[in-house]
């Protein structure tokens, strides 16, 4: 019974979340991280993403009527030896028991603080935060980037009706989105070759590397 009446709300975020392109993704992406760069106060403090060897970025719809689900899409990238790679395409979803009436759209960016992050999601599988990789609730704020120590393989953030915090995303399951892959670049590619630098971003990455800057 409650899979027949989940069934309305995994419908309804699947098309809010299929509705965009690719590129309409990646150009979201990029206005998230920079959003979060424009609340130094509130928001991830520098030398995190300074020292990040990677971020997951993307948003999340969360709907239901008595049954819950979200959805949600965005994209994974990696530092490499050229800068910042391409973007692969990343995705989630589920459902839920609940009194949750309307719906509520959340911003997520994942740091990845570590090489073993990046191989994780580098796998073109699926990763469970806390389980594939070790997770923490980010430092926030201006105040705490002085003496930022990763004190796990990512840290996670989510911004909710302009608000910035650091967030627990312990179960998670996040996969990566082949096919969306295969339509931005043109042809079949894996996910270790986007993050590594091997395949070359495409030109509409662009804002997104430069929102992501150094």
């Amino acid at each position: 019974m409650k899979r027949l009446f989940s069934i309305p709300v995994i419908l309804f975020l699947s098309l809010v979340t299929a509705g965009a392109t690719e590129e309409g993704v990646v150009d979201h992406c990029a206005g998230i991280i920079r959003d979060f760069r424009q609340m130094p106060e509130k928001g991830i403090p520098r030398d995190v993403l300074r020292h990040s060897k990677g971020l997951a970025i993307m948003t999340v719809v969360k709907a239901g009527f008595i049954f819950s689900g979200k959805g949600g899409q965005g994209v994974v990238v990696a530092r490499t030896s050229h800068g910042w790679s391409g973007p692969s395409f990343i995705a989630t979803g589920g459902a839920g028991w609940g009194l949750q009436i309307g719906a509520e759209v959340t911003d997520f960016v994942i740091v990845l603080n570590n090489d073993a992050a990046v191989r994780a999601f580098s796998r073109g599988g699926n990763v469970t935060i806390g389980a594939d990789v070790s997770a923490a609730a980010g430092p926030v704020g201006r105040t705490a980037s002085g003496a930022v120590a990763p004190t796990a393989a990512v840290y996670t953030y989510s911004r909710s009706k302009g608000l910035f915090a650091g967030v627990s995303l312990e179960g998670a399951v996040i996969g990566t989105q082949r096919e969306s892959n295969f339509r931005y670049y043109g042809r079949p590619v894996r996910t270790d070759e986007i993050l590594s630098g091997l395949t070359p971003p495409p030109p509409g990455a662009a804002p997104l590397r430069r929102a992501l800057g150094h």
